[in-house]
Order: C-alpha cells, then sequence, then structure tokens
C-alpha cells in the first residue's frame, strides 16, 4: 500500500507516520520542511523490520511549485496512494487587530490552498476508492467554542471542512472518498505554542491510532464527511 503524510517533522504527522508503519505494510511518502527529522523517522521506520518504508519528501507548502515536485517524486518511484493524509498546518497566534495580510495569505496559503493543489496534482495518480483524510480543527466547526488569537487558524481550518465536502462530491465521478477530521485538543507543540500549559487529555501517539484507523478503514462508512474528533462539547 502506498500512502502520503503531510506535516511529519512533530507532533501528530510523526506520529501518525509510525502508527501506519507499524499497523501496515506500506510505502509511506511523508512529506515535511524538515528533512533531518525525516531521515531520523526513516531510521526508526526501517528499525520495524516489517517491511514499511519511509520516502522522505522535503517541501514548503509556502513555495511556489510544490505541487510540482510532488508530482516529479510520485512519478519516479511509480507510487499510486491509496490513502492521502493532509495533517500540515500554521498555525499563527495574534490578536485579530495585530494580524497582517502576510498572516491572512500564509494560513490559507498552507491550511487549504496546499490541500486543493495536492489532491489537484493526484488526481490521475489515484487508484478507485482511494481515501484522503483532511485533518482540521474543532475551531472550524460553526458553533465550537472559539479562542482569541485563532480567528484566522480558524478560519482555515473551517474551509478545509467545506472544502472537503465540496471535493467529495465532485470526485464521486472517480470513486475516490474525501473525510475531514476536526481534532480537539491533543497535547502537540502545536497545542502548547497555542495555549501555553495547557495539558490535553489525549497525547498525540493516542490520535495517530485513531487516524491511521479512520483512513484504512473510514471511507467504507464516510464520505464527505466532517467529524468532530473530540471528547467536549461543544
Amino acid at each position: 500500500m502506498d500512502v502520503i503524510i503531510t506535516g511529519t517533522s512533530r507532533g501528530m504527522g510523526y506520529e501518525t507516520v509510525l502508527t501506519m508503519a507499524s499497523a501496515k505494510k506500506c510505502r509511506i511518502l511523508a512529506v515535511s520542511r524538515n528533512i533531518q527529522v525525516l531521515i531520523s523517522l526513516k531510521h526508526k521506520v526501517d528499525a520495524l523490520l516489517n517491511g514499511s518504508e519511509l520516502i522522505p519528501l522535503h517541501i514548503d507548502f509556502e513555495q511556489p511549485g510544490f505541487d510540482l515536485e510532488l508530482i516529479r517524486k510520485i512519478e519516479s518511484i511509480h507510487f499510486s496512494p491509496q490513502i492521502v493524509i493532509n495533517n500540515a498546518g500554521l498555525l499563527i497566534t495574534k490578536p485579530f487587530e495585530k494580524l497582517t495580510e502576510s498572516d491572512f495569505d500564509r494560513m490559507f496559503n498552507v491550511n487549504v490552498k496546499s490541500v486543493f493543489l495536492i489532491v489537484r496534482s493526484l488526481l490521475k495518480y489515484l487508484p478507485q476508492h482511494a481515501h484522503i483524510v483532511n485533518i482540521s480543527s474543532m475551531g472550524g466547526l460553526q458553533g465550537s467554542v472559539k479562542f482569541s488569537g485563532l480567528s484566522l487558524y480558524s478560519a482555515s481550518k473551517a474551509a478545509l471542512c467545506v472544502l472537503t465536502e465540496c471535493l467529495a462530491e465532485e470526485l464521486k465521478i472517480h470513486n475516490i472518498q474525501l473525510n475531514c477530521l476536526a481534532l480537539g485538543a491533543v497535547q502537540t507543540e502545536m497545542l502548547e505554542e497555542a495555549f501555553p500549559g495547557y495539558m490535553a487529555g489525549i497525547n498525540a501517539k493516542e490520535m495517530s491510532k485513531y487516524i491511521v484507523e479512520f483512513a484504512l478503514t473510514g471511507n467504507r462508512f464516510y464520505n464527505g464527511k466532517v467529524l468532530p474528533v473530540s471528547n467536549s462539547t461543544p
């Protein structure tokens, strides 16, 4: 099985790579801006000795043309991803009045536009019944609790939720399923950046098990759905 996971240098993406590699023999194209972490992560996957392989890919979603780099890599290794987990995200925490146009562009480019470009680029390489899982946030759900300093982050994650719903409808013709997981608080570096000192009840390794299981089987039951994954309400 071929799998693409983005945002793999830390937190959720890092743990999801290890969980996926442990759960099923697969080739994982791990995408990150931090190539050194990917090399270290590759050694951990190799140490599993179960036939899984990690293929590091250094990409910066803030740089134009990254989608062309992705396609060049896919074609060079004859990759046909049955699962794509769009986990990469950018968080800039600022009061609304201090946010800039650059902050807007950066967060929407990484959190929304990168997913659009990845899915569009992959269309002719995805087999039937491929499952694309987009990782959003509870902050992107209408009616959920909102927090000061996260207006643009939450807005970008809301856009990702709706993009998932729309793409699932459009890609039915290709028998490709898309779903979105809106995650609640998970103990990661990003959470610490947003809420210093806050301790979540779930860590990245625990959540990665849920993500991997959903990526492997969720498209049998869901398509075009935005699913809240949180132990609190709303």
